[in-house]
């Protein structure tokens, strides 16, 4: 009886098979599953057409068979990378591609997983079913792009912010519009205690206004325990008068 393969490669000798040859097989076994464990590769992503990862039976290098795999190339298009439908196993995968890379089996409506430009995932290989298995992303109590957390003491540098910023309920409390190459902004400051906190007009250019805008009929109000008053040292125009 001849020996059969698995799905990563590593050959299984029957029983007195392979007489005088098991150390040099039994060797390669081992390099595969080092591999397999641990190992790093590259993967050029074609583009213009899906990358099919294939097994090596019985030999070291199939890039299906490592641990650690990075996505290389430039792309005008998200490209899909495919395995077999039997591999079963994890990987950690950066995409270092300048597009997206969908991850998934061969064939099949298993799940897939999508990588966007510069993402590093933990994927699992569930070979779950025999003709749609399932590519998962693997999350321990972490951020995915799609499930809902709630951040507490953490520290957030330059996020950047779609259109909108929400309530605890889901309502709108701001809306934000993105200006193709800005360079002006507002700056919010706190302030010590007796201090005034403060919105201030920065940015690139020297002089800088601020547009408040009601809508229809509505009017832009200053309210306080005293009189409001505008400072002498800048120059204000009041309009709709």
């Amino acid at each position: 009886m001849a020996s059969t393969y698995t799905g990563l490669g590593v050959q299984l000798m029957t029983t007195g098979e392979k007489a005088g040859t098991w150390g040099t097989l039994t060797n390669t076994n081992w390099n595969i599953i080092e591999q397999i464990s641990g190992g790093f590769t590259q993967q050029a992503v074609t583009d213009g057409a899906d990358t099919d990862l294939s097994v090596n039976d019985g030999t070291t290098g199939a890039t299906l068979a490592h641990r650690v795999l990075e996505f290389t190339g430039s792309l005008s298009a998200s490209r899909n990378v495919t395995i077999p439908l039997d591999v079963q196993t994890f990987y950690i995968i950066k995409n270092s591609c300048d597009d997206d890379v969908v991850f998934k089996y061969v064939s099949g409506s298993g799940n897939s997983v999508t990588f966007s430009a510069g993402d590093t995932k933990i994927v699992s290989a569930t070979a779950n079913d025999a003709t749609n298995p399932d590519l998962d992303e693997a999350t321990v109590g972490g951020v995915t792009p799609t499930n809902t957390v709630t951040l507490t003491n953490k520290t957030l540098t330059a996020p950047k912010i779609g259109t909108s910023i929400l309530d605890t309920s889901g309502n709108e409390l701001f809306l934000l519009t993105a200006t193709g190459s800005a360079v002006n902004q507002l700056t919010y400051a706190n302030a010590a205690a007796l201090a005034d906190p403060s919105f201030t007009a920065t940015g690139g250019s020297t002089n800088i206004g601020i547009t408040l805008a009601a809508k229809g009929s509505g009017v832009i109000q200053l309210t306080s325990s005293m009189n409001p008053t505008i400072s002498t040292t800048g120059k204000a125009m009041i309009l709709g008068f």
